[in-house]
């Protein structure tokens, strides 16, 4: 494929969580934004007419088309199928983001004509966490990208190693732009008077979807064996697992808050003593690279690209799982304030070497072949 001078990029998304949609809209924004060379690319983003304001606000550059692509197979795939195909034909690129839209997107632009054929780059941002049905549903959509797809883009490395053992015939490692430190933080004493935090008392802080992904069951352990420490552990996200871990959390008297969505999750990052997460798999966590750029000690599982974001030494690393590990780590630094600095101090270095929009959009254009 020959690109012309006005690229044009159809972004294809399905019914995906909210870390998905904004690095859609902020992929949008970026390639279309006006060039020193000329006017910006053509965006468009096929996908659920729900997430409009999310992807694709109104007065902006970018144009949403609206596809519905659920999260799992249904009867209007076919439909959905058709109408990528019709838009993919205007195409010179087509990049889908996870698995379902990427499947889709392999089935609507191999059935054009060579002539009309986009180039197709698919993201893939998640690994399959659940029952046996889905892992099998989700092996065999996997085979379709990584064969269908002209470059396969991971998140973390054992993505990318997932699809080069199923065939793919291009891949790299994702570039995900880090956020940028936020500005104007409450001051941390006030941010734990206004969450009624004793003074003095050790605050440990979560951010996750609570889905179990987020290995919370495992969150929880370690808060039973932290007890004895007097420290409380904040919770912030929502999610299906929020009415049983409000049940255990109630029944054991676990010194656990969920917080449930919140606006402020800078200050909370910046107000803890130790951020926690006890993930399963991640990708590039958003949340952690918060953290680190805030300056935060941080204890993680080294799940999925953890330690991708982290390096070696910008985080305390523990296995998957390990609720004794995690305990363990949270308990160290809570016992050792200059070990928590210098922890702190290696955060904030590494935050620095993580990539930044520039780098990313660099990586889509030579990816895209422009």
């Amino acid at each position: 494929m020959t690109m012309s001078a006005e690229v044009r990029v159809l972004q294809v998304l399905g019914s995906s969580a909210g870390g998905v949609a904004r690095h859609v809209r902020q992929l949008g924004e970026a390639l279309s934004a006006p060039a020193p060379d000329g006017p910006g690319w053509t965006v468009h983003v096929a996908g659920p007419g729900a997430l409009a304001d999310d992807v694709a606000p109104a007065g902006g550059r970018v144009v949403l088309d609206p596809v519905e692509i659920a999260d799992r197979p249904r009867p209007d795939d076919v439909a959905a199928v058709r109408r990528l195909r019709a838009l993919a034909r205007g195409a010179d690129v087509v990049h889908a983001h996870g698995l379902r839209a990427g499947a889709l997107a392999v089935l609507a632009t191999r059935s054009l004509p060579s002539a009309h054929r986009p180039r197709l780059v698919v993201t893939l941002h998640n690994l399959t966490v659940g029952g046996r049905a889905v892992r099998t549903v989700s092996a065999v959509l996997e085979r379709v990208v990584a064969r269908g797809a002209d470059v396969v883009l991971g998140v973390s490395g054992d993505l990318v190693a997932r699809a080069q053992g199923l065939g793919a015939r291009a891949t790299e490692r994702a570039l995900v732009p880090a956020p940028p430190r936020p500005q104007g933080l409450t001051a941390q004493v006030a941010v734990r008077d206004g969450l009624a935090v004793v003074p003095g008392q050790p605050l440990l802080v979560t951010v996750a979807r609570l889905a179990p992904q987020k290995g919370l069951g495992t969150l929880l352990d370690a808060a039973a064996l932290l007890r004895d420490t007097g420290a409380v552990w904040l919770v912030a996200g929502d999610g299906p697992l929020l009415g049983p871990l409000d049940v255990r959390v109630a029944d054991e008297r676990l010194p656990v808050r969920l917080l449930g969505r919140r606006g402020d999750v800078p200050d909370l990052l910046a107000a803890a003593d130790v951020v926690v997460s006890t993930a399963v798999w991640e990708g590039q966590p958003i949340a952690i690279q918060e953290a680190l750029q805030l300056g935060a000690a941080v204890v993680a599982t080294g799940a999925g690209g953890t330690r991708e974001v982290t390096g070696d030494d910008g985080a305390v690393l523990v296995p998957v799982g390990d609720a004794a590990a995690v305990a363990a780590a949270v308990r160290a630094l809570l016992e050792d304030p200059a070990r928590r600095d210098a922890l702190r101090a290696a955060a904030r270095r590494r935050a620095g070497e993580l990539p930044d929009l520039p780098a990313v959009v660099g990586q889509l254009r030579r990816v895209y072949g422009a």
